[in-house]
């Protein structure tokens, strides 16, 4: 009944506690149990991506993604940091901005790159409008970033973006 309200998993792990707590026989307990059921897998998935190669096992990056990206109501951009074994090093939210749109900054990126001492990294960011195509936005900023990137030796493996139960990989388009 509480997926049939909201239409499924991803929209009740993203609905706020009041919206929660509307519905028949839920309350703060139960939305705080969810939740905690979410940051875990949140966990047990950044555990899988920090533990091995992450060229390895491009599904549980693909999966971490979307567990700490999907369902935001802004477009979020996130970096992942790799060593020279592709093994992650450090992830972070770089940029937050509205429903349509974020600004990111190269000069931002080369500094954490940096800051880390990145031989590598993965980018990713969420749509939520749900549709998970490249804009040519998309397209110059991941150009922007791999060139600015490239002055200091950090390679830009791969771009996902996050929409809904999709993620797009610009890897696996061609398009890095």
């Amino acid at each position: 009944e509480v997926l049939a309200h909201f239409g499924g998993l991803t929209p009740m792990f993203a609905a706020d506690e009041q919206s929660f707590c509307r519905i028949n026989g839920m309350g703060r307990a139960k939305y705080v149990q969810l939740q905690a059921v979410l940051e875990m897998s949140r966990r047990a998935l950044k555990e899988e991506v920090h533990a091995g190669d992450a060229m390895n096992s491009p599904q549980a990056v693909r999966d971490y993604l979307r567990l700490i990206l999907q369902g935001r109501q802004q477009e979020v951009f996130v970096a992942l940091f790799l060593d020279a074994q592709h093994r992650v090093i450090a992830t972070e939210e770089l940029f937050r901005g509205t429903l349509t749109q974020t600004s990111v900054y190269p000069r931002e990126v080369v500094k954490r790159a940096l800051h880390h001492n990145a031989a590598a990294m993965i980018f990713a960011h969420n749509h939520p409008s749900g549709v998970a195509e490249p804009s040519q936005s998309d397209q110059l900023l991941t150009d922007a970033l791999k060139q600015a990137l490239g002055l200091v030796d950090v390679r830009v493996l791969d771009h996902f973006i996050v929409a809904g139960a999709g993620c797009l990989s610009f890897a696996e388009k061609g398009l890095v």
